[in-house]
């Protein structure tokens, strides 16, 4: 059976709020559940291991009430062979990469922190993609495509179409805060890149893109069409 590995951003402290961040729950809930539907293999890991913490407002339990309608997520919070996952995740570089057909970044607010300078991380996945195989991101997540280099020096996503979370989202979710969130924005910073094609759908549509073995999906509305687009790159 194909074998995905899923990687998710350790926990981290936001330099511009003071919060703590971590992962979007939606983006590794409803992509896990598109790929155990397909019968795959799935790993949880993270770069450095250990536990895994959720970014507040994509609890479905939270007091904001923001995710409440996210019931999937839910049940993979609580669900004893699900919740499990989150603990102890084993580091990448304990993992034998080459056995995974596919990778998944997942988003959420920690991989602007965590990940977009995590040179480890972006070596894995060029090797990964150089291979041949499925490469997928989501959302935040897709931050890693902003710095990522093939063994040429060349990015990644030079001659490549692909999304990531908009600016349109952006500005909506620093108003819902009533703060400056992140960083830097994503779309921003693709826009600089002149040789290659980011593109967006609507503000928190369901909106993903395959372009060869690259898939990438907007936001967390997105994690489940990414995913979709992981299992027909993969077949059954």
């Amino acid at each position: 059976m194909p074998k995905v590995l899923m990687i998710v951003a350790n926990p981290a402290t936001s330099p511009v709020t003071g919060w703590p961040i971590g992962f979007w729950w939606a983006e590794l809930s409803h992509a896990w559940h598109a790929f155990s539907e397909a019968g795959y293999e799935v790993t949880v890991a993270s770069p450095v291991g250990g536990d895994l913490e959720a970014d507040a407002w994509s609890d479905p339990e939270h007091e904001s009430g923001y995710s409440a309608h996210d019931i999937l997520s839910l049940g993979f919070k609580h669900a004893a062979h699900t919740a499990t996952l989150l603990k102890d995740t084993p580091q990448l570089a304990d993992l034998d990469i080459a056995r995974m057909d596919a990778l998944f970044v997942v988003g959420g607010q920690s991989p602007m922190v965590t990940m977009t300078n995590d040179t480890a991380l972006h070596a894995l996945v060029a090797r990964h993609y150089e291979a041949g195989k499925i490469t997928a991101a989501v959302c935040h997540g897709t931050c890693i495509l902003l710095k990522a280099r093939l063994s040429t020096g060349e990015l990644l996503v030079r001659d490549k179409t692909w999304t990531g979370f908009a600016n349109s989202e952006e500005r909506y979710a620093e108003h819902a805060a009533g703060q400056k969130l992140q960083p830097f924005w994503i779309e921003d910073e693709a826009r600089k890149i002149a040789e290659t094609n980011f593109i967006t759908g609507g503000p928190f549509a369901r909106f993903a893109v395959r372009d060869g073995t690259l898939i990438t999906g907007q936001q967390q509305v997105s994690s489940g069409a990414a995913a979709e687009l992981v299992v027909a790159a993969l077949g059954r």
